[in-house]
């Protein structure tokens, strides 16, 4: 008697798509940094990636949403590769050790083309353009400033930091400076640099 013929596995849609997905972000990263906001469409995004321009749709509305999903996965991919996932700043008691070890994981991500070629297409055109800085603000840069917001109250609940401060105020005196060195290249950046921003900013919030 013969064989029945086995069934042919039925495809894996999760798989399928999620493998869309991530062609998906790797496409608009890579075209933003090539071309520029202006010019990055969702066109171009779908034939770089291999999918139709429905399938972008059906997960997203605009260029934007795109961007912004792209960017947070690479920050969760950088996140994962580190062992941190998920991500926040370290608490290990002692904030000036915490603090130098996020902002040279920064540095490296800073100096990573990967990364660098399309945040700084998208921080320029987010300077011209409001709405999308605020987007972006909003949705992926204030929650990263969170997260030092968070390990300042609780260096503040242990003393290591004067009660008066405003955390979302403090964190800019190490944050900023490395944002502003980064993207108008006043200067390089390093650990050794970003050590000192740390040294200087916790000497003027210690208690006295």
């Amino acid at each position: 008697m013969a064989e029945k013929p086995k069934p042919k596995p039925t495809p894996d849609a999760t798989r399928r798509s999620e493998k869309s997905r991530r062609a998906i972000y790797d496409a608009a990263l890579a075209l933003v940094g090539e071309v520029g906001y202006p010019k990055t469409t969702i066109e171009g995004i779908a034939a770089r990636a291999g999918v139709g321009k429905q399938t972008i749709y059906r997960w997203w509305s605009s260029k934007a949403d795109v961007l912004l999903d792209a960017f947070m996965d690479l920050g969760e991919q950088a996140a994962r590769a580190a062992g941190q996932e998920p991500y926040e700043i370290p608490d290990t008691g002692d904030l000036a050790a915490d603090l130098k070890l996020v902002l040279r994981a920064t540095v490296d991500e800073l100096l990573n083309p990967r990364f660098e070629i399309p945040a700084r297409a998208l921080t320029a055109e987010g300077v011209v353009n409001e709405r999308l800085g605020a987007v972006f603000v909003s949705n992926l840069l204030e929650p990263q400033l969170q997260l030092y917001v968070t390990r300042l109250r609780s260096a503040q609940g242990k003393g290591d930091v004067r009660r008066d401060i405003d955390p979302r105020i403090a964190l800019e005196l190490f944050v900023s400076p490395l944002a502003q060195r980064w993207l108008q290249r006043t200067g390089p950046i390093s650990y050794e640099y970003t050590d000192t921003l740390v040294d200087y900013a916790l000497f003027g919030l210690a208690p006295r």
